[in-house]
């Protein structure tokens, strides 16, 4: 587990343990003896906390501090899918957290939400620059939300190293492979006809940045080929694979 990760899963249950003693951060801040903005940046996971203050919290609340760290690592509750669009991560994504029973998250609608700005309108103003760090950011807050969820991120993902890992260190990710006849197709059909307008090079240009995106797909922990496979089928492999983890 990374140290962020363990700073989250401490904050968080540090926060379980405040509410189970019906306690405000006004309250525990009282009688640890801390300030109210170190127990707030404690439960959000920002705070690295010494020893005696993790002492001071866990009498305060009553919580014993083995229980403070009584926890899994992260990643084994998120599954992230990635791949270029038109791979099926919206449509595996959705069914997928509905058989899971989990949230599923598009991490494009959160940046757009971040931003307040369609994607086309974040990268004319912002370049591919702002969009990664719009993207940086929604993770993070998507991270922070709960450890179960079914995340469909972008298909340039992996082009942003310090992103990509951080989001292979806290989820399980899964490539979702398709022929690029596949990817164009299933775009097509969506209504979107813009990758082929004007680019009569289109299947070729989509099978070059295939396979130069290839070994940064290959990263992931586990491939899921959707091309000549159902939605269902698709779901119903990655139900059992994360079943029996």
């Amino acid at each position: 587990m990374e140290q962020q990760d363990l700073f989250h899963q401490l904050g968080r249950r540090l926060r379980e343990a405040r509410q189970r003693a019906g306690l405000s951060v006004s309250d525990l801040a009282r009688q640890a003896r801390l300030s109210r903005r170190h127990v707030t940046e404690a439960e959000a996971g920002r705070a690295n906390l010494s020893l005696a203050v993790l002492w001071a919290l866990s009498e305060a609340t009553g919580e014993p501090l083995r229980r403070l760290f009584d926890f899994d690592p992260p990643r084994r509750a998120r599954i992230a899918l990635v791949g270029l669009r038109g791979s099926g991560k919206s449509s595996v994504g959705l069914k997928l957290a509905l058989a899971l029973e989990v949230p599923f998250v598009e991490l494009d609608t959160r940046v757009e939400e971040l931003a307040g700005l369609s994607l086309g309108s974040i990268f004319e103003l912002h370049g591919s620059a702002g969009f990664r760090r719009f993207e940086a950011e929604a993770l993070e807050k998507v991270l922070s939300e709960g450890e179960h969820c079914v995340l469909a991120t972008s298909g340039s993902i992996v082009t942003s190293p310090e992103t990509f890992a951080r989001l292979r260190s806290t989820c399980h990710t899964v490539w979702l492979r398709a022929e690029p006849e596949d990817h164009i197709a299933r775009v097509a059909a969506q209504g979107d006809l813009r990758p082929m307008r004007g680019r009569p090079r289109a299947i070729e240009e989509l099978r070059a940045l295939l396979e130069a995106r290839k070994p940064l797909y290959a990263s992931c922990e586990l491939q899921i080929q959707t091309s000549g496979a159902s939605i269902d089928d698709v779901v119903a492999r990655l139900s059992e694979h994360f079943a029996a983890r």
